[in-house]
């Protein structure tokens, strides 16, 4: 042990230690020698889920992006859900913090399509057939995310090709189960304001006019309409991007294409928060 002076007192040093020696706090990363970055992310199973049905050069581009997606979309579900429990529990600022998230990766998911769009037609012509009746409409986490944001469709489940019981069965607890809305109400509800269909407006022109009682409130409602906004931006970008390249053919699920995802791009989560504007 060494020993020093501060301010003219004669102290003890930290203990000198033997050369390669680790603190014993220190255990962690090539220090601790516990757990590898690939061994982590697990890898080797993650970069083994590409897997072409032809020898077509952009098909790896198809997959990859798709992939992604579904992973984006798993962490959207499990953001939202969160924000969701953090309403009802009455952590409006958390609920906030966590779709903000939600907000920032749906603006990636805007710009990944670019990505997609490297893609020219004949490109995407060269494998498209192969995907046939796979598409994107069977995509189950991207549906439960629409359940739990407050777009539920009881006979999506009728409709759904390819999806395992597992699947129908999460779909069918997502239609069950509380939304964003249902969480904003009791919210609402939680402050004292009437949330019955013929007094909700009213409670949220109360929330509006009314910021120094209840601006928490006001925030969250500004971030479930930009969590619906930036929807929407996503679904009209996937729309221009199928009709860039595909233009009116057929979804290779059966669907009618462009025109269908068309439709699906007016969707609103929150008639009543864009209702609003018009009431201030």
């Amino acid at each position: 042990m060494t020993i020093g002076r501060i301010g003219g007192i004669l102290v003890d040093a930290v203990p000198e230690r033997a050369a390669g020696a680790v603190p014993p706090h220190r255990s962690f990363g090539e220090e601790g020698a516990r757990l590898s970055y690939g061994a982590y992310l697990r890898l080797p199973q993650l970069l083994d889920e590409q897997v072409p049905q032809s020898e077509a050069p952009d098909e790896l581009l198809f997959i990859t992006v798709h992939q992604v997606y579904e992973l984006w979309f798993k962490l959207l579900l499990h953001e939202v859900e969160a924000a969701r429990d953090a309403m009802v529990a009455g952590e409006l600022w958390q609920a906030g913090h966590l779709l903000g998230r939600v907000h920032a990766v749906e603006r990636v998911l805007v710009a990944q399509i670019e990505v997609l769009e490297t893609m020219t037609p004949q490109d995407f012509l060269a494998f498209r057939s192969l995907l046939a009746p796979a598409s994107g409409f069977q995509s189950v986490q991207f549906r439960e995310l629409e359940f739990l944001s407050g777009a539920k469709d009881p006979a999506y489940l009728d409709r759904v090709r390819g999806a395992s019981e597992a699947e129908v069965a999460r779909l069918r607890r997502r239609l069950s189960e509380p939304t964003l809305w249902d969480a904003y109400l009791t919210a609402l509800s939680q402050r004292g304001l009437d949330v019955s269909d013929q007094e909700i407006m009213g409670s949220l022109l109360t929330v509006a006019r009314d910021r120094r009682s209840h601006d928490d409130l006001w925030r969250l409602a500004e971030a479930l309409l930009t969590h619906d906004e930036t929807a929407a931006m996503w679904r009209m970008r996937h729309v221009q991007m199928v009709e860039r390249q595909i233009g009116t053919k057929s979804g290779t699920g059966g669907s009618s294409g462009a025109p269908y995802l068309r439709g699906r791009a007016l969707l609103h989560y929150y008639p009543l928060l864009w209702e609003l504007r018009s009431w201030l």
